[in-house]
């Protein structure tokens, strides 16, 4: 159980670690074009719509397990 706590603290600090080194370097937005001495460690627009398409898959396959257990619960009632 501490293992897998370690693992997911260590996760979450390596990505708020990422994040905040981002947010404090980075660039001047000035009409659309990005003035910026230092690329950012991530790409965050890509980690949203990467984190968007997991909870959405997540959520389908949970739709669908749970679609398949209330069918079997019905055929055993009757």
């Amino acid at each position: 159980m501490r293992l897998l706590f370690g693992i997911i603290l260590g996760a979450a600090l390596t990505i708020a670690g990422a994040y905040i080194y981002d947010r404090n370097h980075a660039g001047i937005a000035s009409n659309d074009v990005t003035i910026t001495t230092e690329r950012p460690m991530v790409n965050w627009d890509v980690v949203s719509v990467k984190w968007r398409d997991l909870r959405e898959g997540a959520k389908h396959q949970w739709d669908r397990v749970t679609a398949n257990l209330n069918a079997d619960r019905a055929t055993r009632a009757n």
